[in-house]
């Protein structure tokens, strides 16, 4: 019995679905996002690398080692931001002094009934951390257990994107129907992934630019010149690389900071990422707008509610996600 077409997209899409929500309630979102991101880097520059590499077995040994540099790349990049993130005078330790100044000069500063609720100092503050920490100490064993399972993922997920990149452009071979329907499903969601991805990576970029701007010329020519500046602009830059959600983390931390100085740089700090970030909306719309044809309410909305049924997983997802079924619903017109 011959199978009619429509109902083998059908299963696939009814399978791809299975997936795709597999992976984000088993917690998998992880190794999906390396492996779908080493798969794109393979295929976005072996054919530039083949190019100079000759030889009857050039292609296979071009992507084996860029496959190797991408994956050694990616686990450095890791390494060297959890460096940054330790230096700047102190990383989180310097931080953490900083967080206890501010204490100290908001409660000159704050209205009586904004003080009542903060620590008396930064010896208060540090009692409060660690009466925290001593009643979350079974949470945050937990959460060290899952960072290494997610650390887990991650490396596998990049192993096996390589091999997939590998496979396809190594070793083509012909497909049953129902597997080469799979194989256009995830394309499809390769090529979201590629356009949402590497779009917020520019938008991360231009995020990152006009904020420092501001914390390296903007406020030094003014005479103010704020600590952990590094940090800062490492946290808008990764940040930066959720869509909305990121840019709320990184002004928050940058206000935060600038009130250790004063409240006038505080307010300056507000109002011009403020000012910023709408000039960047017009920026972003063209560029993720431009990619899936999608717009910020359609985003907040898919963000939304998979962050309300799957938590910050699903508001990572949901950009992705969100893309993907705008493909596949325009593939077949129905958009």
């Amino acid at each position: 019995m011959t199978i009619s077409a429509s109902r083998i997209r059908i299963a696939s899409w009814l399978i791809a679905a299975l997936v795709l929500f597999l992976v984000v309630k088993l917690h998998l979102l992880p190794a999906l996002i390396s492996g779908l991101l080493v798969y794109e880097l393979v295929h976005l520059l072996a054919p530039k690398l083949v190019r100079v590499v000759s030889g009857p077995r050039a292609k296979q040994v071009a992507l084996v080692l860029l496959s190797a540099v991408i994956i050694g790349a990616l686990i450095a990049a890791g390494g060297l931001l959890m460096a940054l993130f330790r230096g700047d005078g102190g990383g989180f330790a310097a931080l953490g002094g900083k967080l206890a100044d501010i204490i100290e000069r908001a409660r000159t500063e704050l209205p009586s009934w904004a003080v009542q609720s903060m620590p008396d100092n930064a010896d208060a503050l540090k009692n409060a951390i660690v009466d925290w920490l001593r009643t979350h100490l079974g949470e945050l064993q937990l959460v060290g257990i899952e960072a290494v399972r997610s650390l887990a993922h991650i490396l596998i997920g990049l192993v096996v994107g390589a091999i997939l990149a590998l496979r396809t452009e190594l070793h083509p071979q012909q497909m049953g129907p129902l597997a080469e329907a799979l194989m256009e499903r995830a394309r499809r969601l390769a090529d979201s992934f590629r356009q949402i991805v590497f779009a917020q990576v520019r938008i991360s970029a231009l995020n990152t630019i006009f904020t420092s701007i501001y914390l390296l010329a903007v406020l030094p020519a003014f005479g103010v010149d704020l600590p952990l500046i590094k940090t800062m602009i490492m946290v808008t830059f990764i940040a930066g690389l959720l869509p909305v959600i990121g840019n709320l983390i990184s002004n928050t931390l940058i206000v935060i900071i600038s009130l250790a100085h004063s409240h006038n740089v505080a307010i300056a700090s507000l109002a011009y990422l403020v000012v910023i970030h709408k000039l960047e909306y017009f920026l972003n719309a063209r560029i993720v707008g431009g990619r899936i044809s999608a717009r910020a309410w359609e985003l907040l909305i898919a963000m939304l509610a998979m962050e309300a049924a799957f938590g910050m997983a699903g508001l990572v997802a949901a950009p992705i996600y969100y893309a993907y079924l705008k493909n596949e619903l325009r593939a077949v017109e129905l958009i």
